[in-house]
């Protein structure tokens, strides 16, 4: 529960949705936002953070519940972009230079600190919410959803084992046993906005530096991981109490073009518990094939509506909790 409600006495759940963006995703943004407004309540706010050169195309989102927030609100000062390039100087650490892909997870963990809601969830732009959901969704008896998948990671993925060697390095911890080990990575994941904040404080007393420079300073990286390792190994329960290794989002990961019939056939694949799809940004399906699968998708729920589909406002929370795969109860 959020401060502010325990002082007002009130029993309310806070919940933010978090999308970085930038201009070439804006037609996918645009997509997420009408989806987060049509399927979240009113306290529910959607934050899309932009660079400074997107403020005004972006400003077209705002709204009662859209914010536009400029990157620059939540890096540290001594973060500069370079001109012309995908690049970003850190003048506390100026080599190597902050890539863009570090860049973003830097600014996801920085946002995610700045906000007190009791819980933020994580979009990226490609995502797009299919069914209603709420702050209950995410939260339950004010611990935050915690996505693991157990034993996934393996020597097939090398570059998770990197990414998880990197994050038990700049928490302090001893190398792990060999693998399998959890996977933390999803396309739509909960943070606890309190935890993030205690993490990055972890990092800097650990490494003895601001945990940005730590952090923009790694060749690779995973956000998703560092938390994960994080609630896992250095601060377990009840943080990890209200655990599930379904990710609530049918995900299309693959780099090859989708169309219409193909997007339409990978939508009908969408499981009862899922909230959101996705179609990677990557796979460079057109955004027309996008938005006529989706609207299929939607014109279709809205003829044949089914009460047990759209009861899952805590996918785990419901009537229909112990029916709903992938969520572990504390």
């Amino acid at each position: 529960m959020s401060d502010a409600s325990k002082l007002k006495g009130v029993n309310m759940t806070r919940l933010a949705v978090i999308t970085p963006s930038y201009e070439p995703d804006f037609g996918l943004c645009e997509d997420l936002s009408r989806s987060v407004l049509e399927n979240s309540p009113e306290t529910v706010h959607h934050h899309i953070i932009v660079p400074r050169r997107d403020l005004e195309l972006f400003a077209r989102l705002a709204g009662p519940r859209t914010h536009i927030r400029c990157e620059a609100d939540f890096l540290p000062s001594s973060f500069v972009p370079v001109p012309f390039s995908k690049f970003t100087v850190n003048f506390r650490r100026p080599f190597p230079p902050v890539r863009g892909w570090i860049l973003q997870q830097v600014l996801k963990l920085a946002a995610a600190a700045a906000f007190h809601d009791d819980a933020v969830v994580l979009v990226d732009s490609d995502i797009e919410f299919i069914r209603p959901f709420t702050p209950e969704t995410f939260v339950r008896q004010e611990v935050v959803r915690f996505y693991r998948k157990p034993n996934a990671d393996d020597e097939r993925l090398p570059r998770h084992m990197i990414w998880h060697r990197v994050a038990r390095t700049l928490l302090g911890l001893p190398p792990a046993g060999p693998p399998p080990y959890p996977n933390y990575i999803s396309s739509l994941l909960a943070w606890d906005p309190a935890i993030v904040r205690r993490m990055l404080s972890h990092i800097s007393h650990i490494t003895g530096r601001p945990w940005p420079t730590v952090v923009g300073a790694q060749l690779h990286f995973s956000e998703w991981t560092l938390y994960g390792e994080y609630v896992d190994h250095v601060i377990g329960a009840p943080a990890d109490s209200f655990c599930s290794d379904h990710s609530l989002c049918h995900a299309y990961w693959d780099e090859v073009p989708l169309n219409v019939e193909d997007a339409a056939e990978f939508l009908s694949g969408v499981q009862f518990a899922d909230v959101a799809a996705m179609i990677s940004a990557k796979s460079r399906t057109p955004l027309a094939v996008r938005r006529a699968a989706f609207a299929g998708y939607r014109a279709a729920q809205a003829a044949q509506p089914d009460p047990e589909l759209f009861d899952l406002g805590a996918a785990g929370l419901s009537a229909h909790s112990q029916s709903i795969p992938g969520t572990t109860n504390p």
